[in-house]
């Protein structure tokens, strides 16, 4: 089962949807162009085209996959008592004051750029359920870090 906002579960539909209307029709056309060519046991267009249509085949089915197994959070229902997923969690750096301003989301929405960082990471991963006020050693690959929760919001 995979968690996410109704804003992931739209993106990934729209992929999906493009995939299968645009990308996959664009592929068999170049099957098609290349099997013209004749001899297709020395045609590397034909093995090349033939790749990306697997590649893309999976990327499909993977797709389809998450979707099917896909458990919408209502953002109405979530609390912000305690660091969760898709609650926005203001952290101080115990060690050198730097605050930074976290999203928690799923896998398939995380973009450190946009300040959305998995729940699978260890960072998120020590910050689940803690309060506002708590300060949390997160063991991280370059060592502990200690980070004080200055808030939590939607």
């Amino acid at each position: 089962m995979a968690y996410m906002s109704q804003e992931g579960f739209d993106q990934l539909v729209a992929e999906l949807k493009e995939l299968e209307t645009i990308r996959r029709p664009e592929i068999a056309r170049q099957i098609a162009e290349a099997r013209d060519k004749g001899d297709l046991s020395e045609n590397a267009e034909y093995d090349a085209a033939k790749e990306a249509q697997g590649m893309l085949e999976m990327k499909i089915n993977q797709l389809k996959l998450t979707i099917s197994e896909a458990k919408i959070i209502d953002p109405s229902k979530i609390k912000t008592d305690t660091v969760q997923v898709l609650t926005k969690v203001e952290l101080k750096n115990v060690k050198n004051k730097a605050k930074m301003t976290y999203s928690i989301v799923p896998e398939s929405e995380a973009n450190l750029k946009a300040g959305k960082i998995s729940v699978n990471t260890p960072i998120a991963q020590g910050l689940l359920g803690h309060k506002v006020g708590d300060v949390v050693t997160i063991k991280i690959p370059a060592g502990l870090l200690e980070l004080e929760v200055l808030g939590i919001s939607i």
